[in-house]
């Protein structure tokens, strides 16, 4: 049996991903190099609900191969989150309500907000100091029409829910990491020996 719907798949998220990731303005991604240089010595908090929080985790991860005090919500050994601190919130929609909600209180204990989604004008976006727009269909689209969705650039079922989004977001995030890695003049050597020995 052909896998004609699995190849049609890999196309469609490859092409999405492109697409998402060639929109990405560049002065956002400066902008958010810059406020993560500025954060160096203040305690980062990652926040992403569902497939947002796995892609989140991620980021954390090499973040903490670079150096950073960075943390992940939910964790059992997060600290409080104070003035100046950093939160960097992960919400395709930028509605999840659990992200919006921790923004929020981040907002009241002046830390600096930075939000990904793919609305700008999202509950999310409005409490961020600064947003960076990774394109990605989240959820179902409304549209059914297949060729009104191409028009309108709504990818098709076949990258189901966020996936769009949350691969894209994963991808933005990797690359982060490298240009990090350069301006912080970190090896990869150097970032392995912070990597856990023990898991």
């Amino acid at each position: 049996m052909a896998l004609t719907k699995f190849n049609r798949a890999v196309e469609g998220i490859i092409g999405g991903v492109l697409s998402s990731l060639s929109s990405i303005d560049e002065a956002q991604v400066e902008r958010m190099i810059d406020i993560l240089m500025e954060s160096r010595d203040k305690k980062i908090l990652i926040i992403g609900v569902g497939r947002s929080g796995l892609v989140g985790k991620a980021f954390a991860m090499r973040l903490m191969h670079l150096g950073f005090n960075v943390y992940v919500m939910g964790e059992t050994i997060t600290p409080a989150i104070g003035k100046g601190d950093l939160i960097i919130a992960i919400s395709g929609s930028g509605t999840t309500r659990l992200a919006v909600t921790a923004a929020e209180i981040g907002k009241e204990v002046n830390a600096r907000i930075i939000a990904i989604t793919s609305f700008p004008d999202s509950d999310l976006a409005k409490l961020a100091e600064h947003v960076v727009v990774v394109r990605g269909r989240t959820k179902v689209a409304k549209e059914k029409d297949y060729f009104l969705r191409q028009i309108m650039g709504v990818h098709e079922p076949l990258a189901p829910l966020g996936t769009i989004f949350e691969i894209s977001a994963l991808v933005f995030l990797d690359s982060l990491v490298v240009e990090l890695m350069h301006r912080l003049g970190e090896t990869e050597e150097e970032m392995k020996n912070r990597h856990a020995t023990i898991e």
